[in-house]
């Protein structure tokens, strides 16, 4: 099971993510995190903003109900979702 944790506005969720993917996708799981491919190169945020337009789109919530909590310069990141229950965000993404 992935790391998908409750707050009191939402889920916190921890990935794992590789960029310049030949497509932006979710690619199972990676340990406790859930593994994405991005797109995007990892230069100047662009990685980082697409990972939070793909996370928003997936969970079907506005982007600015997606902030990247931790991880801004790393393959690990933590993510909080706003507005969304855990087990609406892992039926979301397919993986619960």
């Amino acid at each position: 099971m992935i790391a998908i944790d409750a707050t009191k506005d939402g889920v916190r969720i921890h990935v794992q993510v590789r960029p310049r993917a030949s497509k932006s996708e979710i690619a199972g799981l990676h340990g406790d995190r859930l593994r994405i491919r991005l797109a995007a190169p990892p230069v100047e945020g662009a990685a980082n903003e697409a990972l939070v337009r793909f996370l928003a789109d997936c969970l079907q919530v506005p982007q600015r109900s997606v902030t990247i909590l931790s991880g801004l310069t790393s393959r690990s990141k933590t993510v909080l979702a706003s507005g969304i229950t855990s087990a609406e965000a892992a039926a979301r993404l397919g993986v619960g």
